[in-house]
């Protein structure tokens, strides 16, 4: 029972530092996110300045495989090329050993005062980046707090004998010590989790020096393991940066593996306890890699655009564009994107009207090219509407959330716009087409002025939906009423003609009326992107009933 008891508390404790490693990490991003993106993109064109960039990011973050797919994120996009990206990661392996070391100072009473900061800040609610600020304190408290109770938790361990003689009959399998401890930096997802698991096992003693620095080796190499499988299924681009940071610790474990004997006589002769010299050769190993490596950042980019070549292949509509999923963590960023993604729905919304007003007016012959189309708004759609989804509802300030609902209330209204045109407008179109009809040339010229005014109300429509501006979406809303006037004169002008014996009009009429009222519920739908914005300026009546006299 004792054993067990102490097995539970070492995995509790380690649990507690996973769990406050990612609050900080999140709440970080959720706070910082933007600025922090901007801040890494501004050394795309100077590798110090990456190096350096990459660095302080991930002391904020508390995490180089946040950084690494942040910035495999930017090189997917071309937003910065593989060679910085390289730069920024050195800086990054620098920024995580730095953060361990600032851990292993002993800091006190800090996790008290960071707990209580952290809880009175999120208790007293607001907007903005308190709340994910106040979750990165509370976050930063829990790690320093599990850190004591680690180290109290495996004092038992420490002691038994049977582990010591385990770490002395291993203490010369340097190799099993990189295995070890790049399985547990993988299921940590975390050199700083792994390596401060690591450190309260060498404050004994019991193993030497050079199998100390195997471990760390290991720890550095598992990290950089995590980011390339959780690229595995991404495009080689975004392969590149995570795939190269392994190869640059994978060849600093291979080249320092065979000097660690070495390594630990000269560290003996500086002094320092065992945690000291682990956290310091954890340190100097990643400063080293830094400083080789610069300098070789353009030959790398090089090497790794062979080992994973971009592959020519036809781009599918239907997948997103802009979606990254490395951005979900900072929701002013992921927004921007679901509304860039948005966009494109609209695009291919506006392409479908157009073929369809091709079709009608017997420019064009099949609607094949519609349906592909409506597949790639209904694929769009739903992609926008699961990412907007994933975004974590509490962690949103009130704009952020209206915002978020108003992306997918937009993409939901382009769906069934492309809904109504392909299966409405397009069945229509080639009902007419497969009849041999023709519309009379005054039907068809008040159907072609209602399928451009529909086309400018959408683009309309875009530009308000981005921009939010006031006066175009009153704009939009009266075009609403100038639509219905539209509909209303086209249908009164086609069934004078009717009345009046026109064979065209006559043959054609059921086919005119529900063109007619098919692009005025499309116009609804368009129109809707407005009331939200107009809504929160109180710029909307309840109700379009006049008041009753009674």
């Amino acid at each position: 029972m004792g054993e067990a008891v102490v097995l539970v508390n070492i995995l509790g404790a380690a649990a507690l530092l996973l769990w406050g490693l990612r609050m900080v990490s999140s709440g970080m991003s959720r706070a910082f996110g933007a600025p922090l993106r901007r801040f890494i993109n501004r050394g795309a064109d100077n590798r110090l300045m990456s190096l350096g960039m990459g660095g302080l990011v991930t002391i904020a973050l508390q995490s180089s495989t946040a950084t690494c797919l942040m910035s495999a994120s930017f090189v997917g996009r071309g937003l910065m090329g593989v060679d910085m990206a390289q730069a920024v990661m050195l800086g990054a392996n620098v920024g995580t050993s730095l953060v361990v070391k600032f851990l292993t100072f002993d800091v006190g009473p800090l996790s008290a005062i960071l707990l209580l900061c952290g809880v009175v800040l999120f208790r007293s609610g607001g907007g903005g980046h308190r709340r994910p600020l106040a979750k990165a304190l509370i976050g930063l408290g829990l790690m320093l707090l599990s850190l004591h109770l680690l180290d109290a938790a495996s004092e038992p361990l420490r002691n038994s004998a049977q582990l010591r003689q385990v770490l002395h009959d291993l203490d010369g399998a340097w190799l099993v010590g990189v295995v070890l401890a790049a399985l547990l930096a993988l299921l940590a997802h975390s050199s700083v989790a792994s390596i401060l698991l690591i450190l309260p096992l060498a404050a004994k003693g019991d193993f030497g020096a050079a199998f100390g620095f195997a471990l760390v080796l290991g720890a550095n190499l598992g990290s950089a393991l995590s980011p390339v499988l959780e690229t595995g299924d991404q495009k080689p681009r975004f392969r590149r940066v995570p795939l190269g940071n392994l190869l640059v610790r994978a060849l600093g474990c291979v080249v320092v593996l065979p000097f660690l004997d070495h390594l630990s006589a000269f560290a003996a002769t500086l002094g320092g306890d065992p945690v000291s010299q682990l956290v310091a050769f954890h340190v100097a190993f990643n400063l080293v890699l830094a400083l080789l490596f610069l300098p070789l950042t353009a030959p790398m980019a090089a090497l790794l655009a062979r080992l994973r070549p971009d592959v020519a292949e036809a781009e599918d509509g239907r997948q997103p564009r802009y979606l990254d999923d490395s951005a979900l963590d900072s929701p002013g960023v992921a927004i921007g994107l679901a509304a860039r993604e948005t966009l494109r729905i609209g695009d291919q919304v506006e392409a479908m009207l157009r073929q369809c007003l091709d079709m009608l007016s017997g420019k064009a012959a099949k609607g094949s090219d519609i349906g592909k189309m409506d597949d790639v708004v209904d694929a769009l759609h739903q992609a926008v509407k699961l990412y907007v989804a994933r975004l974590a509802n509490d962690d949103l300030d009130d704009s952020e959330r209206r915002r978020a609902n108003d992306i997918m209330t937009f993409a939901i209204n382009l769906e069934h716009m492309g809904d109504i045109i392909d299966r409405n407008l397009r069945d229509l179109a080639e009902k007419k087409t497969k009849r041999h009809l023709s519309f009379s040339e005054e039907g068809m010229a008040d159907i072609a002025a209602l399928f451009t005014q529909t086309l400018e109300n959408l683009r309309m429509a875009l530009t308000v939906f981005m921009t939010g501006d006031v006066r175009m979406a009153r704009q939009l809303v009266a075009e609403k009423a100038e639509i219905r006037m539209l509909e209303r004169n086209a249908a009164e002008a086609h069934l004078q003609r009717v009345g009046s014996g026109r064979r065209e009009s006559i043959e054609t009429s059921a086919l005119h009326l529900d063109i007619l009222r098919d692009l005025k519920r499309i116009n609804a739908h368009i129109a809707s992107v407005a009331y939200p914005i107009l809504e929160s300026r109180g710029e909307l009546e309840e109700t379009r009933l006049r008041i009753s006299p009674a």
